[in-house]
């Protein structure tokens, strides 16, 4: 350690927890461990970079910060905090900053084969991360992670510990168009109207904990077969000494107070070192189904036994459901559902604020919420399993259309299917929205078939998702086959003339003059009934741009009399935009601070109103 080091003084924010059955979690992660962990969350020191000297000069070997900074927290809060500033945008081409924090050396239990590891709830887009002026590899061997939307963890050499020990990340982040952000602003899309302020770099909590040399990771892929009553499991094992383990499955009722389990099942796995997938299968005979009027959770312990006898354990709650397209209708069950959703923008809000939005929206009659564009904490995806919520969920997308954007774009599908697989409420992913980052699908072959790839890849690996290859509008067509297992149409219009006009030729299958852009290209494709509508955007009454009513009544007998135009028609589901106001776009009908709904519950529910 470098003797020069100012920073040896903040020992004192290290809070450490013990991980059991409980059902809270402090921690931004949908998978559980029974281990103790040490949150790092508190009073970091902070220092911008604006010249890019931090790594020439090797601030990570000391380095004196002229700010303290909170984490977490978005990095347009601490500069403009460094400037005295409220707010405000303090950035417009590329961001750097450093932040570095001190902790005592942790305990841990040395009777078990265990070691330290450090997990970052989200941070980014580009992170860098040393312990004692050593930089850190994640687990997937990064030196630098790019990413900012998921979860990211370092195994720590215990040998690299010290009694005092400080950590020091450094983040880089631009308004580089080719990563995926989502409506967060770049080179192409500036700030302004739909466009929002970036908010990025340390965005959720950062942890140390103890984890088991051989052992299971957090992430739980669950897919069930409700015909055949069975469930089956993803998992992931990451082994330092190679042999035979078991693998051990047990099923309890997510609330019962039952000590023994519904159902046990043993798997005998040789391992190697390193990290593998292994899929097991468990039958679960008379179990009761998942939906949004019974969101009946069943609780999964998962123990992975080394040859020694040592045991490593993680903890989720899984549902039993099943959800496809067939025709025009949507199925959950095997029963027909109309969708009466949502879209919803969290933005820069809160988990607690997060969690007052996803209990408004089930008042207002929801019985899905769509997350527009944006990643978000993965409690929240456990707390509409919960509450009985589905969910939509889209990808990040970059802002323009490139080899590296599509790459880019892959990298940060495949890093939210790893860690949300697990969650019954999801049951649709968008791939792209409008266009953003595809804006060439129409005439880029390329475009289309990097597109088509991730759909098939989708629908043979996730089996238990529907998939949107492009939502709004030009929906893929391949030899006369869509590409997308919805057609979507967004459809503006303050006018119940105009709406009802719009409706009439969307059901009827017109292609083109009803969105903004064809609803189909590529191959001709006839629509003739075989793929579900989803009006998968309207309203946005009181946003400037679209004009309709501004007050509360108003806007109410408008939104009455637009569902009831919607269920008048051959339409499998509707997306109310939207939930609450961002920004600009001031139509939401739910307050973004307290929760409170400024329309009558219910609302949305057209499934009791049709």
């Amino acid at each position: 350690m470098n003797p020069t080091h100012q920073n040896f003084n903040t020992t004192e924010g290290i809070e450490e927890i013990n991980s059991t059955n409980d059902q809270q979690n402090p921690l931004p992660r949908a998978v559980l461990r029974p281990n103790t962990h040490y949150l790092l969350d508190g009073q970091w020191y902070f220092a911008p970079d604006k010249e890019d000297r931090g790594l020439h000069e090797a601030w990570y070997l000391g380095h004196r910060y002229e700010y303290t900074a909170h984490w977490p927290g978005s990095v347009e809060a601490h500069m403009a905090a460094a400037k005295g500033q409220q707010q405000g945008p303090v950035w417009q081409d590329k961001v750097i900053v450093w932040y570095e924090r001190e902790f005592e050396r942790p305990r841990r239990n040395t009777s078990s084969p265990s070691m330290f590891q450090i997990t970052f709830g989200a941070c980014g887009y580009e992170t860098r991360v040393w312990l004692n002026g050593r930089l850190l590899s994640t687990i997937n061997g990064e030196e630098v992670h790019y990413g900012e939307h998921t979860s990211f963890s370092y195994e720590i050499n215990e040998e690299h510990l010290l009694p005092v020990n400080y950590l020091t990340v450094r983040i880089e982040s631009s308004m580089d168009a080719e990563i995926p952000r989502g409506k967060q602003e770049s080179h192409v899309y500036k700030r302004g109207g739909i466009w929002y302020q970036t908010y990025t770099g340390a965005v959720r909590s950062v942890w140390l904990e103890t984890v088991e040399r051989n052992r299971l990771r957090s992430r739980v892929g669950v897919i069930s077969v409700i015909e055949d009553s069975l469930v089956r499991f993803g998992l992931t094992t990451r082994i330092k000494d190679p042999g035979w383990y078991t693998l051990r499955l047990k099923i309890y009722e997510r609330d019962s107070k039952q000590p023994e389990p519904l159902a046990v099942s043993d798997f005998p796995l040789r391992l190697q070192a390193g990290q593998k997938n292994q899929f097991v299968v468990v039958n679960m005979p008379d179990a009761e189904l998942w939906s949004p009027e019974n969101p009946h959770l069943y609780r999964l312990i998962a123990q992975l036994t080394d040859p020694n006898g040592f045991t490593s354990e993680i903890e989720a709650h899984f549902g039993l459901r099943k959800f496809e397209a067939r025709g025009r209708h949507l199925y959950l069950n095997n029963e027909e559902i109309y969708i009466d959703g949502i879209l919803y923008q969290p933005g820069t809000a809160t988990y607690e604020e997060m969690r007052r939005h996803m209990y408004a929206m089930k008042e207002l009659g929801c019985n899905l919420v769509r997350v527009h564009i944006a990643g978000v904490d993965p409690r929240i995806y456990n707390l509409a399993d919960e509450i009985g919520l589905l969910l939509w969920v889209e990808v990040p997308s970059p802002h323009s259309s490139t080899p590296k954007s599509r790459e880019n774009h892959r990298a940060e599908l495949l890093r939210m299917l790893t860690l949300i697989e697990t969650n019954p409420s999801i049951v649709i992913w968008s791939l792209y929205n409008e266009d953003w980052g595809a804006q060439d699908i129409a005439t880029n072959p390329q475009t289309r078939q990097y597109i088509m790839d991730a759909f098939h890849y989708m629908k043979i690996r996730y089996p238990q998702f529907l998939v949107v290859d492009n939502d709004g509008w030009q929906h893929i067509s391949y030899e006369g086959k869509l590409k997308s297992d919805i057609l979507t149409a967004h459809l503006y219009t303050p006018e119940l003339d105009r709406w009802q006009e719009l409706l009439d030729q969307l059901t009827e299958g017109q292609m083109e003059g009803v969105a903004a852009f064809p609803l189909v290209v590529g191959d001709p494709y006839f629509y003739r009934g075989q793929a579900p509508l989803i009006v998968s955007e309207w309203g946005g009454f009181g946003f400037s741009d679209y004009g309709g009513p501004q007050g509360s009544e108003e806007r109410t007998e408008r939104i009455r009399q637009f569902k009831q135009e919607l269920r008048k028609r051959a339409i499998a589901g509707d997306i109310y935009t939207q939930a609450t106001n961002i920004e600009d776009e001031r139509n939401g009908i739910i307050d973004p601070q307290t929760g409170e709904l400024s329309v009558p519950a219910g609302l949305l529910n057209s499934r009791e109103n049709k």
